[in-house]
């Protein structure tokens, strides 16, 4: 899509951009710079595409066909029917990550009935999509995050505003800024991926935080420090409930019972992959 031959409608800027990239993608990039929804391009594909506008899609779609995601290139993204802003500075939320979100509002559901505010974390919260999303449905809940990441902090906080709830966030490794502090329900989506696997190239990977991805060790290291830690930060009966890799749930079982966590299991994501490894820690804690 050359800038030298510039689109005048929005129908042909929408039938040059699918020749470079997903039809689909070029409609939510034309969409993005023009202002318009789905239903006035189908209803109206002759309205003139400003020139500005057609040279911003003309970039966007470069950059898009380099392999960029398209959640970085139209500036959000949607997790768990909220919409969340991104950047390079975060992970992009991904549709498996839902299920950390359902599993914490079973077990809030299943909480003592004197358990009036239950109090749930979100360890490495990223653009704040776990926290913010348990925070909107559970409107009684105490929701804390906490993220290493100053540039990630000041999206997820964004986040929060935009999704009108109320989230304390915290800045630092893991639970390292909670001394003290002890939780009904802790989720963590950490990264996982094992320095050097192939994945890390694939898939628009490259463009996002390598730091989110991989810990650069062999794919386990943040999930150990978090399950050795957890206990120190959770009440009588409370749940542990961790994002792992495809291949990774026998390993976090493992690691859960060692560290004497109770019912632990895994949970299988929409695809039926074992994505969500958790376990009750159990009554030997204050409440």
């Amino acid at each position: 899509m050359a800038t030298d031959a510039l689109p005048a409608s929005l129908g042909e800027a929408w039938r040059l951009a699918a020749t470079r990239i997903d039809r689909l993608d070029a409609r939510l990039l034309l969409e993005h710079v023009a202002g318009c929804t789905h239903a006035t391009l189908i209803a109206s594909p002759e309205r003139p595409l400003a020139a500005a506008a057609a040279a911003q899609l003309a970039a966007l779609v470069e950059r898009r066909a380099g392999g960029e995601p398209l959640a970085y290139l139209v500036g959000s993204a949607g997790f768990y029917g909220l919409v969340f802003q991104v950047s390079p500075a975060v992970l992009i939320p991904r549709p498996e990550t839902e299920l950390l979100v359902e599993l914490a509002l079973k077990h809030v559901a299943e909480l003592p009935a004197n358990v009036a505010a239950p109090r749930l974390l979100d360890l490495g919260t990223g653009s704040g999509a776990i926290a913010v999303s348990l925070a909107a449905r559970l409107p009684q809940a105490a929701v804390s995050a906490v993220e290493r990441s100053p540039a990630a902090l000041a999206i997820a906080r964004g986040n929060a505003v935009s999704n009108g709830v109320s989230v304390a966030f915290h800045q630092g490794d893991w639970f390292a800024p909670l001394a003290g502090e002890r939780f009904d329900i802790v989720v963590a989506n950490p990264p996982y991926v094992a320095a050097g696997d192939p994945h890390l190239a694939q898939n628009g990977l490259p463009f996002e935080p390598q730091e989110a991805l991989s810990d650069g060790s062999d794919g386990l290291a943040c999930l150990r420090a978090i399950v050795a830690a957890a206990p120190q930060h959770l009440v009588a009966d409370a749940w542990l409930l961790l994002e792992h890799g495809y291949d990774q749930a026998a390993a976090v079982r493992a690691l859960l019972n060692e560290a004497g966590f109770v019912e632990v299991a895994s949970h299988r994501d929409l695809a039926g992959i074992e994505r969500v490894s958790g376990g009750r820690w159990p009554n030997r804690s204050p409440r």
